[in-house]
């Protein structure tokens, strides 16, 4: 079998890794940092004395490519949440808290029920939804439903900002849709929250790199692709610095890097440049807290309305919140950023204000692209115009947004372009090289 060579070890390039070596292709991972897992890894911070993730993540029912990728590398078991769909969110600014448990099946019958819905709307706002199924290419969220109505701030906002990174104002209408049709539009079962268990490189980065190095997976860190040759409609050589790697006849490569290092190696490349930032904060507590109402030890996540932070991750002793399309914020000294965060969780939580415990101050300034409508419209397709190179990324075109989904649907889709047979639900066809 032709041997790939996979530049990039997140989990586009871990996902194309691990299905080429699941049918037994020999793989080389190259890394420019000294670790795998890019913007989802775990990492012991001296500061809070606590190993931490990067930042926070969560998986659904829905998301198979990510649940087959768990599968696969063994690791499927890491995951908890909940026996049925429910997600908290509370108020801030008034106290007010609410689930949302939607019911089974697709017929949205929950809706109907003043004391299932959420506080101050109405149903006919939750069918206002369908506009998304019916969005044009430039249409974005804002577009199709109304910001005034009570059901924007307390569902749609957050879930346009959790998916997509992306404030509901610039966000594609259409990358929604395709988040919302795979879950909420299939019932509870399709949108079960999961979480790591014990930390995201525990779930996603390390088991994975134990299934390549068993398959014969050659890993290479602190190698930055510096540039790439190409002759006769195929790549030659990977440059890295001072060593270049010569792809010998039949060897196969795969970019997956973010969209912005990409297009500065790859010839004729024009991804999505414009990004958007993401804000965590990881709270040290003195003791574990209890949990809010309507959090359980399988899924103590709450959605945050009227604060600045919109999730609230609890794990043990350790809060974690998130800002997603942080925008301004990023741009706060840490010291202010922490201030605000931690008066969050101390109204959250209903701890008192001070003393402040020690706070973790994480900026991803580039965590995703911008997901509008015209970024969208920049998505590259795994396949190159070489014949032996194809693209990888949550940046390319998966038709699902940046997430870990998105990313490891990516990496499947260019491992069934590189070694066509390899399974990938979103490849389309005629997506091979030769």
């Amino acid at each position: 079998m032709a041997q790939v060579h996979i530049v990039g070890a997140g989990l586009a390039g871990l996902s194309c890794a691990v299905s080429l070596a699941a049918r037994g292709h020999p793989v080389v991972l190259y890394e420019a940092a000294a670790r795998a897992g890019g913007r989802c890894r775990s990492y012991f911070d001296e500061k809070l004395g606590r190993t931490i993730d990067n930042g926070n993540h969560l998986l659904l029912s829905a998301n198979h490519a990510a649940l087959g990728y768990l599968e696969t590398i063994g690791a499927r078991d890491t995951l908890i949440g909940p026996a049925r769909a429910a997600f908290a969110f509370a108020d801030l600014r008034d106290g007010t808290r609410w689930t949302v448990r939607p019911n089974g099946g697709p017929v949205p019958w929950w809706v109907l029920s003043s004391r299932r819905r959420i506080p101050g709307t109405r149903a006919w706002s939750y069918l206002a939804g369908l506009r998304l199924a019916r969005a044009g290419a430039t249409a974005t969220v804002a577009d199709c439903l109304d910001p005034a109505d009570p059901l924007w701030e307390r569902f749609w906002e957050p879930l346009t900002v959790a998916a997509l990174n992306t404030s509901p104002e610039e966000a594609s209408a259409r990358l929604l849709w395709s988040v919302v049709r795979e879950t909420f539009a299939r019932g509870e079962a399709a949108c079960r929250p999961l979480v790591a268990r014990d930390g995201l490189s525990a779930s996603l980065i390390d088991p994975a790199l134990a299934f390549l190095r068993a398959r014969g997976g050659t890993i290479h860190f602190n190698k930055r692709l510096r540039a790439i040759e190409v002759a006769d409609g195929r790549v030659t050589v990977l440059a890295f610095g001072g060593t270049r790697v010569v792809l010998a006849p039949g060897a196969v490569a795969v970019i997956a890097l973010p969209p912005a290092v990409a297009g500065e190696v790859v010839p004729g490349l024009a991804p999505p440049r414009e990004s958007r930032p993401i804000v965590n904060a990881h709270v040290a507590l003195p003791a574990a807290p209890a949990l809010p109402e309507g959090l359980s030890p399988a899924f103590p996540v709450l959605g945050l309305i009227g604060g600045t932070a919109h999730w609230l991750f609890l794990h043990g002793a350790v809060d974690s919140l998130t800002v997603s399309a942080a925008g301004a914020l990023a741009d706060e000294p840490n010291e202010r950023i922490a201030a605000r965060l931690w008066a969050d969780t101390a109204a959250a939580l209903g701890l008192p204000g001070q003393p402040r415990p020690p706070v973790r101050v994480i900026k991803e300034r580039r965590a995703t692209f911008a997901q509008t409508p015209v970024a969208v419209g920049h998505r590259a397709p795994a396949r190159t115009q070489w014949r032996n190179l194809a693209l990888a990324g949550d940046w390319t075109d998966t038709g699902y947004p940046a997430t870990i989904e998105g990313a490891i649907r990516s990496g499947q889709a260019a491992a069934a372009v590189v070694a066509p047979g390899t399974h990938a639900r979103d490849t389309r066809p005629g997506d091979t090289l030769s």
